[in-house]
């Protein structure tokens, strides 16, 4: 058997795992023995495809196996990696990993919520594996519908409402998306023979400029919305703010970069003439997108509203360097959502642990934490100046790689464009450092907050996970730029 499949089939052991357990505590254990052992084998994934390419082995995606599903259509559950892949594999298994421990401590969870958590999972780890359009279709909608579930029964706050908000987006997206996806297969032989959704098959062919135009904004929008492109965003903020922390730390850290991953492997790659054409357009919503997702943050007060703004405007910039079509900010793209993912979960992760012990989340409410708190106080500004783009973290390494790349493009409205995305770095700058001050600094504004406890070990198991990948990327940036680097030529040479 692939040794890609067992990501799908670990999950899915470790769920038989908790419905045969008897309480929510056991269910823990089992989530955390699971997803360790997932952990294990992103690991060899990503050591048995560097050895591969330092062996020499150039292929385009690498540990391909097929097997047939439904001959009618020519579905084929097909699966390899390249290294962009790779990547988002292991940011995927270290995020669950962190969530399943950081929330260790809730005693409201129960079996239920590990088996709807670990079942998106699963279909975030399929989706990233898949070569087939239409499995990979399968798996987004595996990964989305347990949102609804784990936000509307466990989640906090007007939950009903934002639950069901998120859910309708996101299937208005997947509608779009469906749409964009059977205009890819249906045009997918037109010199004739058989249709085929395998994404390597079709982009061997030119798709017909006529069908690019009709489905290429189904296509990038439906992947879009879950990328939070504006206007399509406002599930986000109140999706992020009603969840449990464990969910926060998925949907911001990994789910959300289906969408972006999903926008160029499929749309941009597979139909890059329209995307030339139309690229002004969304150039135009994602610039929108970084700059007031940090003008949103700024105004707000509730912790998790802040980092929920802040995603809209850090995945924005995702979808941003992936319109920039070269090498340099489409890499820059792909770190972005391996750092976002990982500095956004470590946010979610210290804000549950915070609410936990203080009971609300509005930063006027707090003050001088750092006091009292400081393993949590300290991870929380190691997130924030990582946010901010400090040199030696890894935001710095990917904005300044999409912000060069998206400047190299000789296209005067392209370099405008940039000049205005990067006032979001000033904005980003403002709320965190502001946020930092108000929460941690000064003196403690409430007597309750003198003794409070600090990080657990399992807890600091969760936040060290994160805070490692985040120092690791921007002290040793190349090891995973390389990685990267080979694996976004082919779709950078098919956009130019």
């Amino acid at each position: 058997m692939n040794i890609l499949t067992w990501l799908v089939i670990i999950p899915l052991l470790t769920i038989t795992g908790i419905l045969l357990v008897k309480d929510a505590r056991q269910a823990k254990i089992v989530s955390a023995f699971g997803m360790g052992i997932q952990l294990i084998v992103s690991a060899v994934i990503v050591y048995l495809y560097v050895a591969m390419r330092k062996a020499g082995i150039t292929d385009e995606m690498v540990m391909i196996s097929s097997y047939e599903w439904f001959k009618s259509l020519n579905i084929y559950y097909t699966v390899g990696v390249d290294g962009i892949s790779v990547a988002m594999i292991a940011l995927t298994s270290v995020v669950v990993f962190a969530g399943i421990f950081a929330s260790w401590e809730m005693d409201d969870l129960r079996k239920e919520f590990f088996i709807s958590l670990i079942l998106l999972a699963t279909g975030v780890f399929g989706f990233f594996i898949s070569l087939d359009l239409f499995t990979m279709f399968l798996f987004y909608e595996l990964a989305v519908i347990p949102m609804y579930i784990l936000i509307g029964i466990w989640g906090s706050g007007p939950k009903e409402y934002a639950a069901m908000k998120l859910t309708l987006m996101l299937m208005g997206g997947s509608a779009l998306l469906m749409v964009g996806l059977f205009g890819i297969y249906f045009n997918s032989a037109p010199d004739g023979g058989e249709l085929t959704f395998n994404i390597l098959e079709i982009s061997k062919i030119t798709i017909p400029i006529e069908a690019q135009r009709w489905f290429f904004p189904f296509t990038f929008v439906g992947f879009g919305v879950l990328g939070a492109l504006f206007p399509l965003h406002t599930w986000s903020p109140d999706g992020h703010s009603s969840a449990p922390t464990a969910v926060s730390m998925l949907h911001a850290g990994v789910l959300m970069k289906l969408g972006g991953y999903g926008a160029f492997r499929v749309a941009m790659f597979l139909m890059p003439e329209a995307a030339n054409e139309m690229a002004w357009i969304f150039i135009i919503l994602t610039t929108i997108s970084v700059v007031y997702g940090a003008f949103g943050a700024i105004v707000q007060k509730d912790l998790k509203y802040i980092n929920a703004y802040s995603s809209v405007s850090h995945c924005g910039m995702v979808l941003f360097a992936v319109l920039m079509m070269n090498r340099t900010a489409m890499t820059g793209a792909v770190i972005q959502m391996i750092s976002h993912g990982l500095m956004t979960a470590l946010f979610f992760a210290l804000i549950g642990m915070i609410y936990g012990r203080t009971h609300t989340r509005m930063i006027n409410e707090m003050g001088g934490l750092m006091k009292v708190i400081p393993f949590l106080g300290v991870a929380y500004v190691i997130a924030g100046l990582a946010s901010l783009g400090l040199p030696g973290l890894s935001g710095f390494v990917a904005e300044m790689n999409i912000f060069f790349g998206a400047f190299e493009h000789p296209d005067t409205f392209r370099r405008v464009a940039t000049i205005i995305a990067v006032s979001s770095i000033v904005i980003t700058a403002v709320y965190i450092l502001r946020v930092i001050a108000i929460l941690l600094l000064g003196p403690i504004r409430d007597h309750h907050f003198d003794h409070l406890n600090d990080a657990k070990w399992y807890e600091k198991l969760s936040i060290v996970s994160l805070l490692a990948g985040i120092i690791y990327i921007g002290m040793a940036p190349l090891h995973l730029s390389d990685i990267i680097r080979e694996s976004v030529m082919p779709i950078v040479d098919k956009l130019l």
